[in-house]
Parts: structure tokens; sequence; C-alpha cells
């Protein structure tokens, strides 16, 4: 049952890029340069993101205290709408999963089995409340929260701008930024008490496109009991292709309820 649960996060996990880029010059910040929060924030949120529709390639690794595996992933958005993500092994489809902003539906091939329900048992599981927002920034290289919305303590840490903030429950979040486009480098999530949890997503590098700037690759650590690792390639996007959004479970797969 974990394991399907995995296999589901190295697919929302996936992000993207094309054949025709270019990688994106990046800045260190000076401590003390005069930036606020507000323009940080601004500057993030002026990314480009113009497109209606994006087709995605790339590979994904997965590790955890018990296991390892390798695989390539396709991801069909259509923008603030529906996400279909197939994961496949040597070209043999694996999982699929269909995300929308009201549930969250996947099947996979080794045990047979199938979910259907909503964002509750991804939430738990990362550490941070998820809605389908939140899974499409993460993909597209946007901080999960919306940061006009919150309070931060702003700083300059490790050469990039840094935004502190904190959510019920004792959970801490942070956001770092580079200096030249104010792309996000890294958002972190942590949860303390008697069952501490973490989730730590980095893009190291971006690619720029004619409708998008989008991550080149994505590493993520979650840990909650057991740490997991996720290493994300990204090789092809192209937008605005017509896509179809095929999803049907198999005859005979077994309906699964995770609490």
């Amino acid at each position: 049952m974990k394991k399907s649960v995995s296999i589901l996060i190295i697919a929302l996990a996936f992000a993207s890029c094309k054949p025709k880029q270019a990688v994106v010059s990046e800045e260190v910040v000076l401590a003390g340069e005069a930036k606020s929060a507000k323009e940080v924030i601004a500057g993030h949120n002026a990314i480009p993101k113009d497109f209606k529709t994006l087709y995605i390639k790339g590979d994904a690794s997965y590790k955890d205290s018990k296991q390892s595996q390798n695989v390539s992933v396709e991801i069909r958005i259509k923008k603030d709408e529906t996400i279909l993500v197939s994961v496949r092994v040597l070209g043999i489809t694996m999982a699929k999963a269909l995300i929308t902003p009201k549930s969250v539906s996947y099947y996979e091939k080794i045990n047979g089995q199938y979910f259907e329900g909503n964002y509750a048992v991804l939430s738990r599981w990362l550490g941070t409340e998820l809605d389908f927002k939140k899974v499409q920034n993460m993909l597209l290289g946007e901080a999960l929260d919306d940061l006009e919305k919150g309070n931060y303590q702003f700083s300059v840490e490790d050469g990039k701008y840094k935004l502190q903030g904190s959510a019920p429950r004792g959970i801490s979040k942070s956001f770092f930024f580079e200096g030249a486009n104010y792309l996000l480098k890294k958002q972190v999530v942590a949860q303390g008490g008697q069952e501490p949890r973490s989730l730590e997503i980095q893009y190291p590098a971006h690619n720029q496109y004619a409708n998008a700037l989008l991550p080149k690759e994505i590493k993520i650590e979650a840990e909650q009991k057991d740490r997991v690792n996720i290493k994300i390639e990204y090789k092809v996007v192209t937008f605005d292709e017509k896509l179809t959004f095929p999803y049907e479970v198999p005859e005979g797969y077994e309906q699964i309820f995770i609490d």
C-alpha cells in the first residue's frame, strides 16, 4: 500500500522541459542587498507561464530505506483543470494518476490496485496541506503557497533571498530565491512534535522557453519515519497541443482505502 503511494508521489513530483531551451542564468544575492519581501514575491509571480496545455516527458528516480527504482514519466496538464500522469518502465505503463481540483485517482499494475479519493492522503504523507493548485505549482517550479497572502520574515541566506513563515500546528515554511529572476531554488515545509515530518523541494536549474520559464530538474526529500528521495530530470516539453486525458482503471483491479 505504501509502495502504491510512493509511485504516485513520484508522478506528482515531476516537472518539465523542451527540445529548444536555454538554461537560465542565475545570480547570487549579496547580504544587505536593497530588496524587500514584496519585491521578491512580485518578481517570482511575474515569471511567465503562458500556456493552456503542457505535455511533458522525463525520467525519475525514487529511493527509500527499502527500495529504489527508475521510471519514465509522461505528464499532460490542462492548466488549472486536469493533470494526467503516466509512469512507465521499459515502455510499459505501470501506473496512472488523474488529478483534478476535486479528486486524486490512480491505479498501479504491480499489485493490481486502484485508489479514488481526495488530497488528504497526500497531505498527510508529505506533511503539508495539498490541493490541485499546489500540486500544479510544484510541477511548474512555483511556490506551493500564495506568497501574497502570507506574513514572512525576509532575509538573505546562503546567497539567496529567504522568506520564512509559519502555519498552524507548528508548521514552518521557508522559500529561497535567486537574485536575477527570482526563481524559486528551494522550498521547505517542516513540522515538529511527536511525529516530526519535513518536505524539501529543490530546483537546481531552470530552462527558458517561448511560453514559460520552467524547472530543468527537481530534487525532493520527504521525511516522516522513513526518508524518501526523488530526483527528476526533464527531457521534452511541448506547449498548447490538443491533448486528451485517457484514464480508465483496468478490469479486475482491487480498490484500496488509505487511512
